[in-house]
C-alpha cells in the first residue's frame, strides 16, 4: 500500500488530495499543519497521525524511516512560499513530493531542486490538473493540427472576501499575487496547449486584479484575473462567486465541468511514475515570476461581452 504524509493538512485543497490517496488506495500516515482545524482527515483517514509543530512532524516521518515503514510520497498543500522548502524535506526524508500549484515562486528555484532530486535520486511531482481535462487535452490535439495562429481571450474570476487579504494569499511575498496564486494553473495550460511564451507583457497589476498578454508559440493570448467579486458579470452576480472563459478565435471553449476527479487522476499518473516533472512546470513559473517584474504598460482595455469594461 502506497503511504504519504500530508503537509497543509488544514488549507482548502487539502481534502482533494486526501480523496485522491484514498481513491487510489493509499494510506495516510501523518498530517501536519500549525493550524488544527482538520477534522477533515476522519473522513478520509482517522487513524493518521497529526502534528501542529513541523519539528515533531519530522521527527516522526524520520521514526518511520527508522523503522522501515518510510513515507513514499509527502503531499504539500502549504502556503506557496514554502512549497520550496517542504520539497526540500521531502526529498531528504526518502520520500517523493506531491505539490500543489504553483510548485515554486521563481524559475531558480526548480534549478536548485533538481539538484537535491539528483542527489537523492527521488522526484518532485507538481499538480497540473487542466493537463488531464479530456477538454483541454482535446484543444491541444486540434489546435496543434491547425497549422495557424489563434487569438485566445482569457477570463477568470473567482471573488475572495475580506479574509483574503488578511491571509497569506494577500501578501504578494508569500502568494506571488493574483496572477500567480489564481493564474499559474491556466499560464501552465496555455503553454500545454499553444506553445511556450515569447513574449510577456503586464497591461494590470493591483491586489484585486492583473491583466496582461502573451504571445505563445501558436497563439496570441489576452487574459484577466481577478478576485474581487464586482469584476463578476452582471449576468452572474448574486448566483455564483466564480466566472471563468476561454475563447479561441471568438469561439467558447468549454470546460467548466470535469474538474471533480483530476486530482485523482494526477494523483494515478504520478504512483504510475508518469506525474509532471520540474521540466513542465518551468514555463508556467516563468510567466508569473516575468510578469511579477515587469513594468506595468497603460492604455490597455479588457471586455467580456457579459462584463464592464476594465482600462489601465
Amino acid at each position: 500500500m502506497t503511504s504519504f504524509a500530508l503537509i497543509g493538512a488544514a488549507g482548502y485543497v487539502a481534502p482533494r488530495h486526501m480523496k485522491a490517496m484514498q481513491a487510489i488506495g493509499g494510506d495516510l500516515k501523518v498530517a501536519y499543519d500549525p493550524n488544527d482545524s482538520v477534522g477533515v482527515i476522519d473522513s478520509h483517514f482517522p487513524d493518521a497521525h497529526f502534528f501542529t509543530e513541523f519539528e515533531r512532524f519530522d521527527r516522526h516521518v524520520d521514526k518511520l524511516r527508522r523503522r522501515g515503514e518510510k513515507i513514499d510520497y509527502v503531499s504539500i498543500c502549504s502556503p506557496n512560499h514554502l512549497h520550496d522548502a517542504h520539497c526540500r524535506f521531502a526529498l531528504r526524508s526518502g520520500a517523493d513530493a506531491i505539490c500543489e500549484k504553483p510548485l515554486v515562486l521563481n524559475p531558480w528555484n526548480i534549478d536548485s531542486l533538481a539538484e537535491i532530486e539528483r542527489d537523492t535520486g527521488r522526484r518532485i511531482s507538481t499538480i497540473l490538473q487542466l493537463r488531464l481535462h479530456p477538454a483541454i487535452i482535446a484543444l491541444r490535439d486540434r489546435f496543434e493540427a491547425s497549422g495557424k495562429r489563434h487569438k485566445v481571450d482569457l477570463t477568470y474570476i473567482t471573488s475572495r472576501g475580506r479574509w483574503y487579504y488578511a491571509s497569506w494569499k494577500g501578501d504578494d511575498a508569500k502568494s506571488g499575487g493574483v496572477a500567480t496564486n489564481i493564474g499559474v494553473h491556466f499560464f501552465d495550460m496555455l503553454s500545454f496547449v499553444f506553445g511556450p511564451a515569447k513574449r510577456n507583457e503586464a497591461h494590470l497589476r493591483e491586489a484585486e486584479r492583473a491583466a496582461g498578454f502573451l504571445e505563445c508559440a501558436n497563439a496570441d493570448v489576452s487574459w484577466f484575473l481577478s478576485v474581487d467579486r464586482n469584476d463578476l458579470p452582471v449576468s452572474v452576480q448574486g448566483k455564483k462567486t466564480t466566472f471563468r472563459s476561454i475563447t479561441v478565435d471568438g469561439e467558447e471553449v468549454e470546460f467548466s465541468e470535469g474538474f471533480t476527479d483530476l486530482h485523482t487522476k494526477s494523483y494515478e499518473e504520478i504512483v504510475a511514475g508518469r506525474g509532471f516533472g520540474l521540466d513542465e512546470v518551468r514555463a508556467s513559473i516563468d510567466i508569473v515570476s516575468t510578469f511579477r517584474n515587469l513594468p506595468v504598460t497603460s492604455g490597455h482595455e479588457w471586455r467580456h461581452p457579459a462584463m464592464r469594461v476594465v482600462r489601465s
